[in-house]
């Protein structure tokens, strides 16, 4: 699996020690002494020593095979969700467009759970394409009748109002009131210990390609919403987060995929028609890390495929850390950076 030998590549390049990785069902595997033994991975490779979703090390006798799956909650990201809380404990975030040419927060939590998270809004058909890869759970408000059939036609599990950890904070105004304490609802989830596919190609800092200075973004999405990002030195700043003050999502990586859109096929309660991104198939790839810019392609065979990036000189993987995806449309979104 070509997710675990670029976090190979990575472990080796952040800690001591060293892992020979092997596919399942054939050769044997060294373990390092001072790392933490090997644990089957979903898909059939050996692989707990860094997090799936931001292929980082794990520290200590940890292991990233977890007793609960990936978490995925939905988020409001208007004006009316701020303060938004929990993204800060976010292992990545993707936004993605929904109606009224606004967009929502698919807040990936696996390495921490949180306590309090939310606003917590309702799925899209998008969303599939999203979660299906590391086969997330689904935290949510609820759905229309037609994405509640998708979504479970998938196989996709969802733990909606009414479940165990949600509440509705009186000081706010519905359906923006929703929260749940994530360390509540993870208890719903009975698994053995596993550890997911790796989202991204994982790798390290060094081997970025150099590309060209993009100290900021804007990724416009249909309808006028636009999401500005500024490098601050450190890391990439959302300028116009709702977050609460101190619980900002702390993005290493800003990855921007083109991607198409078509109709949900029913309309919000407002009179707006739904679209549904399609995160399957290939477009092309912006890739923001340290204040500079790569340009390549994308690449995901199916809606519960892994996601692959390239440039013309051969793979392209991403440095390890948080990173947040931006989901433009191609043809109706844009994408502009500058020195």
């Amino acid at each position: 699996m070509r997710g675990a030998h670029a976090s190979a590549k990575i472990a080796a390049s952040l800690i001591a020690s060293a892992l020979l990785l092997t596919a399942c069902g054939g050769g044997a595997k060294d373990k390092s002494a001072n790392g933490p033994g090997a644990q089957p991975v979903a898909g059939g490779s050996t692989l707990d020593s860094t997090w799936p979703l931001t292929g980082l090390p794990v520290t200590g006798d940890g292991s990233a095979a977890q007793k609960h799956p990936v978490m995925v909650l939905k988020m409001d990201n208007t004006y009316s969700s701020s303060p938004q809380l929990g993204l800060g404990a976010a292992d990545m975030v993707v936004e993605e467009l929904v109606e009224g040419g606004l967009t929502r927060l698919a807040a990936f939590f696996y390495s921490t759970i949180p306590g309090n998270v939310g606003p917590v809004r309702s799925m899209r058909a998008s969303d599939i394409g999203i979660v299906s890869p590391v086969g997330g759970v689904m935290v949510t408000s609820g759905a229309a009748p037609v994405t509640i059939r998708l979504i479970s036609h998938a196989g996709i599990k969802y733990f909606a109002e009414g479940a165990k950890g949600f509440y509705r904070d009186s000081a706010r105004s519905a359906p923006y009131n929703l929260f749940t304490d994530m360390s509540q609802t993870v208890t719903l989830i009975k698994q053995g210990e596993k550890r997911p596919n790796d989202y991204l190609p994982w790798g390290a800092e060094k081997d970025l390609p150099s590309g060209h200075p993009a100290k900021t973004i804007a990724a416009t999405f249909s309808g006028g919403h636009t999401t500005n990002w500024t490098y601050n030195g450190k890391g990439y700043v959302n300028e116009n987060t709702y977050a609460a003050s101190g619980d900002e999502f702390p993005a290493d990586t800003v990855l921007v995929l083109r991607v198409q859109v078509g109709d949900a096929g029913y309309l919000d309660p407002a009179g707006n028609p739904v679209p549904e991104t399609k995160l399957e198939g290939t477009g092309p790839a912006m890739l923001f890390h340290g204040g500079r810019v790569v340009r390549g392609t994308w690449s995901k065979k199916g809606l519960d495929s892994q996601i692959t990036l390239s440039t013309k000189a051969g793979n392209l993987d991403v440095p390890a850390g948080h990173t947040w995806i931006e989901l433009v449309p191609a043809a109706s979104g844009n994408v502009s950076f500058a020195k």
